[in-house]
């Protein structure tokens, strides 16, 4: 017997699931961005350009901003050891070879 049950699928999660179940050499993360920002909406704020899942974890970004992304990306890199790059969708294939977006490496 079927049941229907509510339920919220992250876009960003999945993607980051898919990329593992077909091995992918890289998860590139799309969005309106340049890049993950530090002290986002602050004077201070700055691009993040190069983390390591632990970094990113450290600084921690809220689910409204950019915590899917980077939570989606530090997982497949933990899981993998491969790259995810999260920016801009214009700036997608300079992303894939690690030269723009925030690029997440173990």
């Amino acid at each position: 017997m079927l049941r229907g049950a509510e339920a919220v699928v992250d876009k960003d999660l999945t993607a980051a699931m898919l990329a593992r179940a077909v091995s992918a050499d890289v998860l590139l993360l799309l969005t309106d961005v340049d890049a993950v920002q530090d002290g986002y909406g602050t004077p201070l704020a700055h691009p993040i350009h190069h983390a390591t899942p632990g970094e990113l974890g450290a600084r921690g970004f809220p689910a409204g901003s950019m915590g899917p992304e980077v939570d989606a990306a530090c997982r497949f890199v933990s899981a993998t050891g491969r790259m995810a790059v999260i920016g801009r969708l214009t700036d997608a294939e300079a992303m894939a070879h690690g030269k723009a977006g925030t690029v997440v490496t173990a």
